[in-house]
């Protein structure tokens, strides 16, 4: 594998979580696969679990990793070409990217949405830089439009757990204060297309996702028809992708909040979620709190994530 940016890059679901399953049952197995190569993980934007889960990822694999924080631990990075640099980026990524392939082996970028230019957003450009010209093998620790490592991770939780061999899984919005990007959803819509789920999606009218991601998915306007029978709830706010709203907050409808009342129209459904969450505005206290709800599994799957995907590219290196 030479980089990993969306489901087709890992190829076989089934051999894929098999491998995930492996490593999860013995982490260090793999260990001298990465000894004396160097992680670069560079991140543009905050992290917790990804920051986390991808170090540990590539430790368990015997890498060296190095963080960078641009904006905090490096010089200001300019991104776009033709701009006259007089303000306070003292960089272009066009120098700063090869010079960080040069020092490392393989490298993660996270960078998010602008949730202004739809355009730019959706041409990934920061990421497709340093696949272009890092002369290294790349990987998305989030980008502008999916969250892959997130999506890996959760297909592996929902393989874990299913008692169907296609339980129905549902994606539903659900409000928050802020306007957020559609990576998360976009993932986890490609995801759980590529495994053949029953696979559902429901929101308010507006918030629509680029069908190139609902692919077959069916779309319900009404959130608790959708619910009705489902293995699988997982709720996740977006922003407007449409043209003519991009990046806007339509709605904060609390009756979209996933509460008892609507887990209870389930067939007694997992709930999932991607964190960090809003409680009571995306879920309530006792939801979250469930036996039912697999947020921390989710989570904790990160790491098995990451380390599958580095794991197939230090092997790719071999090649």
């Amino acid at each position: 594998m030479k980089k990993f940016t969306c489901v087709a890059d890992i190829g076989d679901l089934r051999a894929a979580v098999a491998e995930a399953l492996e490593l999860k049952a013995d982490r260090y197995k793999y260990c001298e696969l990465g000894r004396n190569k160097t992680a670069m993980l560079v991140f543009f934007n905050s992290s917790l679990r990804t920051r986390l889960s991808t170090q540990k990822a590539a430790m368990n694999l015997g890498m060296n990793v190095m963080v960078l924080d641009v904006n905090q631990g490096a010089w200001k990075l300019e991104t776009e070409r033709g701009v006259v640099m007089d303000g306070d980026k003292a960089e272009h990524l066009l120098e700063a990217i090869p010079v960080m392939g040069s020092y490392c082996d393989i490298i993660g970028v996270r960078a998010f949405a602008s949730l202004s230019d739809r355009e730019a957003d959706y041409q990934e450009r920061i990421i497709e830089q340093f696949i272009r010209y890092s002369g290294r093998p790349v990987f998305s620790m989030e980008a502008a439009t999916g969250h892959p490592l997130q999506a890996f991770a959760d297909l592996i939780t929902i393989e874990e757990h299913k008692q169907t061999a296609r339980p129905k899984v549902v994606l539903t919005w659900a409000p928050h204060p802020k306007a957020l990007p559609q990576a998360v959803p976009n993932s986890f819509a490609e995801w759980m297309n590529a495994a053949d789920y029953d696979f559902v999606i429901t929101h308010p009218e507006g918030y629509e996702l680029d069908p190139r991601f609902v692919g077959n998915a069916r779309v319900e306007y009404d959130q608790r028809k959708a619910f009705e029978g489902a293995d699988f709830i997982y709720a996740k706010n977006w922003s407007a992708y449409n043209e003519a709203d991009y990046g806007k907050v339509l709605s904060q409808d609390r009756d979209w909040t996933v509460d008892e009342e609507k887990m209870a129209l389930t067939n007694n459904a997992h709930f999932m979620h991607c964190l960090p969450v809003r409680r009571n505005m995306i879920v309530t206290d006792g939801v979250i709190e469930s036996e039912r709800s697999l947020v921390i599994p989710e989570a904790a799957n990160r790491e098995i994530s990451a380390q599958v995907v580095i794991k197939r590219l230090l092997e790719g290196l071999q090649k």
